[in-house]
């Protein structure tokens, strides 16, 4: 059971680095630093007092560029291969009663695969937002996001199985939901017959 709930806190933060890469790594630093959080050997280094300064920093920084939406726009090219490699190490981190080989595949499918499955949505949901308010709206989208990386991470250390299951509901109806917009927004205008 324990294994099962290391898993599922793995997958729920790696979740959240679909939303912002540092913000999840944080909360982990200091759950961790706290004692609320432990660790598979190897990535002790997550708890460190250097990494928590260098997660800070990385965090403002990530949160802010957001908030610009030429600057949020190309984080996003570069955000889904990184919230991927996070989600892939974050997962890696919380599971270690396995063999080396198990531990980096489930991570990489499972913990790669929700971050990165978030990341599309959220990408999905940035271009909608930027079409339809032409960037205006992106500041507002950025603020929902963070909210969704902070809220993951608390309730993936909270309620790890809720969590999981949460996801699955964002990612299922969120990217379906998304998509549509995405459609109806790039459709092209049909010329009337009259």
């Amino acid at each position: 059971m324990e294994t099962l709930l290391s898993i599922c806190v793995g997958i729920g933060l790696s979740a959240a680095c679909g939303f912002r890469v540092f913000v999840p790594l944080l909360v982990m630093n200091i759950a961790a630093l706290s004692g609320h959080l432990h660790l598979a050997h190897g990535f002790e280094w997550i708890a460190s007092y250097p990494a928590l300064i260098a997660l800070s920093v990385a965090t403002c920084l990530e949160v802010a560029a957001y908030y610009i939406p030429w600057l949020g726009h190309f984080l996003d090219t570069i955000a889904t291969p990184a919230a991927m490699i996070a989600g892939t190490l974050v997962t890696a981190s919380m599971v270690g009663d396995m063999s080396p080989f198990l531990r980096w595949t489930l991570a990489a499918i499972a913990g790669g695969g929700a971050a990165g499955a978030v990341q599309a949505t959220t990408v999905v949901g940035r271009g909608v937002s930027t079409l339809a308010t032409a960037g205006l709206g992106n500041p507002l989208f950025a603020t929902i996001e963070l909210g969704g990386a902070v809220g993951t991470a608390l309730l993936s250390l909270a309620a790890p199985i809720l969590a999981v299951a949460l996801i699955v509901v964002l990612i299922f109806f969120g990217g379906r939901k998304l998509l549509r917009l995405r459609r109806k927004a790039v459709a092209p205008i049909q010329p009337s017959l009259s």
